[in-house]
């Protein structure tokens, strides 16, 4: 089975292919095509947090006997995305193309810096601590429901 590096690495690079889908779908006005794309964002990058604060996390703060620290700080970070895709949400509504595409920039600054502490250094680190639990959490993240 993949690693947790594999396994949720390759699901940011699925949210951030749908994300730039619905952006590009804005920029050329396309509000219906840009609607169902953004839905199916919204919907991946739920999931994908959910996996995360449900399973991950839990299970490496239980491991390693720390609940502050990285799981504090991408949590934090979460709750900061599910703000910006809600707002996201509300400009797709009135179709606001100013203003999705500015939160959109805010948001794409936010994951890719995010996607990046969690790829180079968190997921390293389940990696190490869960190894012999890896292939049970994978099962479970992806039973996960959004």
């Amino acid at each position: 089975m993949a690693t947790i590096l594999e396994f949720l690495g390759g699901d940011h690079h699925a949210c951030d292919e749908l994300f730039a889908s619905a952006e590009e779908s804005v920029s050329q006005k396309n509000w219906g095509g840009a609607r169902a794309l953004f839905d199916r964002f919204h919907a991946a990058m739920l999931h994908h947090l959910a996996m995360e604060e449900n399973v991950l996390f839990p299970a490496f703060e239980a491991r390693t006997g720390s609940t502050g620290g990285a799981t504090q700080v991408m949590r934090m970070e979460h709750e900061q995305m599910r703000e910006l895709m809600q707002d996201m949400a509300h400009a797709m509504i009135k179709t606001d193309y100013e203003g999705y595409l500015g939160l959109s920039e805010t948001l794409n600054m936010l994951m890719q810096q995010h996607n990046m502490k969690e790829e180079n250094v968190l997921y390293p680190m389940t990696d190490q601590v869960l190894a012999g639990e890896r292939d049970n959490l994978i099962r479970s993240m992806e039973a996960v429901k959004p």
